[in-house]
């Protein structure tokens, strides 16, 4: 039974005590109170490493909502309270440290769960305390989850609270008549509940590529369940039944009263709470702890730049909370600390998160008229920021609006970085890099929904390097190397066009023209704090008042990029890797696909390539033959070793991986 099924059933009485923090006589501030959990169990370890044991369980927390620093804190003043005046929350979490106190670094890491997910905590190979909690109020408690438990905010006199939900459904089963109303991305959770199940209070709109919407009436849909039901269903208040049937060729629009907003923001506050109290309290964490890093991929990443922008890296006493922070792939703001807000967005249309502050220098805002901002501004004035390694690459600037954090609104010129941030920017990779990586001549399958196919470069070994580079940063040990990214002064980014990039004339190949996700301008009514991200959205859908500039990569003669870090792939290219890949049905379709990255082989001859008029030079022609290939990869390796970019273990993995490739067999 996990710490949340025990939590939900009663039985935490089998669990172990390791730490209870009496209030009597404490003062009143935002803390953790208990923590409950197993005792600990041993990991694997690999060979000649410290041997690992990790720890699982719940921590409960309160917050004082009178305090300053929980001020910003979306609804706080709403949410209940207990005895002592101060809002209950709590979370899962789990600990993986050195049995042997003597072999800890002294680091306490902690990795972003992404949607509840996306951590594995394996025993250090550089021997620090790993992390992960929950945050996200919205997702379901699981064995296999990090989630948090918030409570519900209510009006002063115990009515509900309510509001207008968007929700938005695309590319839907053609035979399905009934569709879930949730939100976000990979792991979409259940939204509010409506006020009332009367379509008639509701809105329901199809919406079509290049067409008018059009609007469903009352009549023809319903809250309800009709997979095994006739419309309209089972009354249902999580779930859309459609009269006529779904069309895949068009995306759904619902917008209706929710009511009974859970305090979502608290997640900023109990990770901060958890890593202050973690770093103070050695008998959780089995070793004393001097430093503390974050990092979080995509959604986490995006977690661990509005916790800072927000405030939150400052704890109840005013000391640092993370000293390093480094924010993979992470484009935009959370959509946490927002009234009925859906975390797990991913820059879709109608969607907040790009609209508040979004670079690490001040930058004035005048495109949008925001004014002057910073992430960083709230840090500054308690000095708290902490030291900044931030990693993206191609698919974060097609895919997810990366150009204003560049370049801002205007795009104009670059915003340039404070002295405690670096950037490095990876050439030509998909969200996040291939995790099967290798050379594969022909590129790896081809992604769902997608055109061509995926797009095999990896950011994991660069990723690598860039995360010890900002242990050894924190704790004093060198500099970082300088920050590579594509700059508008260099002329490394340009207009979204392939007249602009320089993107050669690939026969049936598709242009990267109209693939870039837009960059809307959105106006959320009144209640929302664009800045912050904060507040509550009191106009769905938003107002469009325009579509921004944004610039790209340009490109060299192959396609591919060349500025930033290139990843030994993009060294010794077998195709062209784009941080883009096309929707080849559906709705959207011809426009960019998703996340994706995607991937154009080259020829193998200089006969096959010259019969189908492709300008880029074949394998044959660059290589030779397997052996040249192999050679090219071992060199480029080396190069990159010397530049501090590869690790030794990387470097012989990546050279097998061409021994073993297909390329020139």
């Amino acid at each position: 039974m996990t710490a949340g099924h025990a939590m939900k059933h009663g039985t935490m009485s089998a669990k172990v005590c390791l730490a209870s923090l009496a209030l009597a006589g404490q003062p009143v501030t935002a803390k953790v109170v208990r923590i409950e959990a197993g005792p600990p169990v041993p990991m694997a370890a690999a060979p000649g490493r410290a041997a690992y044991e990790r720890i699982d369980g719940l921590f409960f927390g309160e917050i004082d909502p009178k305090a300053p620093a929980n001020a910003i804190i979306t609804d706080l003043a709403l949410a209940p309270r207990n005895a002592r005046g101060m809002v209950e929350y709590n979370a899962s979490f789990a600990i993986a440290r050195p049995v042997d106190p003597a072999k800890s670094s002294g680091v306490l890491y902690y990795d972003v769960a992404n949607r509840g997910g996306g951590v594995s905590l394996e025993p250090d190979e550089d021997g620090h305390v790993r992390v992960a909690s929950g945050w996200q109020g919205d997702i379901e408690a699981g064995p296999r989850a990090f989630y948090a438990v918030v409570p519900v905010a209510h009006n002063a006199d115990g009515s509900s609270i309510t509001g207008t939900i968007l929700a938005r459904m695309v590319n839907l089963p053609a035979a399905a008549h009934s569709a879930a109303i949730i939100g976000g991305f990979g792991r979409p959770t259940r939204l509010a509940e409506p006020v009332s199940l009367d379509t008639a209070k509701a809105s329901l709109v199809i919406e079509r590529d290049r067409r008018a919407d059009e609007p469903v009436s009352a009549s023809n849909w319903a809250f309800g369940d009709c997979r095994n039901a006739p419309f309209p269903g089972t009354p249902d208040p999580a779930r859309l039944c459609l009269k006529a049937g779904f069309d895949p060729d068009a995306a759904y629009r619902l917008t209706y009263q929710g009511k009974d907003p859970r305090v979502l923001g608290i997640g900023f506050a109990a990770t901060r709470d958890l890593i202050a109290y973690l770093r103070t309290h050695p008998d959780a964490t089995g070793s004393a702890i001097r430093w503390a890093v974050g990092a979080g991929n995509s959604q986490s990443g995006n977690f661990l730049r509005s916790f800072v922008h927000l405030g939150f890296n400052a704890d109840e006493a005013g000391a640092r909370v993370f000293d390093g922070i480094n924010p993979n792939i992470a484009a935009r703001q959370i959509v946490l600390n927002q009234r009925f807000g859906i975390p797990g967005g991913a820059a879709q249309m109608w969607e907040p998160g790009s609209e508040g502050t979004l670079w690490w220098g001040r930058y004035t805002d005048s495109a949008r008229q925001h004014g002057t901002s910073s992430l960083l501004v709230r840090c500054n004035r308690t000095a708290t920021c902490p030291k900044v390694i931030e990693t993206f690459g191609s698919a974060e600037i097609w895919n997810l609006r990366m150009s204003p954090d560049l370049v801002g609104t205007d795009a104009r010129a670059d915003i340039p970085l404070p002295a405690n941030v670096r950037r490095y920017y990876v050439a030509g990779i998909t969200h996040g890099g291939s995790w099967v990586g290798g050379f594969p001549a022909k590129g790896e399958s081809v992604p769902s929904g997608c055109m061509l196919p995926g797009d095999p470069a990896s950011e994991r070994e660069i990723l690598r390097v860039a995360r010890k580079r900002l242990v050894d940063w924190v704790t004093g040990k060198r500099l970082p190397p300088p920050s590579r990214y594509p700059t508008l002064a260099r002329g490394d980014l340009v207009a979204p066009t392939g007249a602009a990039m320089g993107w050669p004339a690939i026969p049936k190949a598709p242009r990267p023209d109209g693939k870039q996700n837009p960059l809307p301008d959105y106006d959320f009514g009144p209640g929302f704090i664009t800045a912050d991200v904060s507040g509550a959205a009191t106009r769905q859908p938003p107002i469009l008042r325009q579509v921004l500039p944004q610039r790209v990569p340009r490109v060299n003669a192959d396609g591919n990029e060349t500025a930033g870090l290139l990843p030994v792939q993009l060294q010794v290219p077998t195709g062209t890797y784009t941080g883009w890949n096309v929707t080849a049905k559906g709705y959207g379709a011809g426009g960019g696909c998703s996340l994706f990255g995607g991937y154009i082989p080259f020829a193998r001859s200089r006969a096959e390539r010259l019969a189908s008029g492709d300008p880029r030079a074949s394998l044959e022609e660059r290589y030779a033959d397997h052996a040249g290939f192999v050679a090219k990869v071992r060199a480029a390796t080396a190069r990159s070793q010397a530049d501090g970019w590869l690790l030794p273990d990387d470097a012989a993995r990546l050279v097998a991986e061409a021994e073993q490739s297909d390329v020139l067999q």
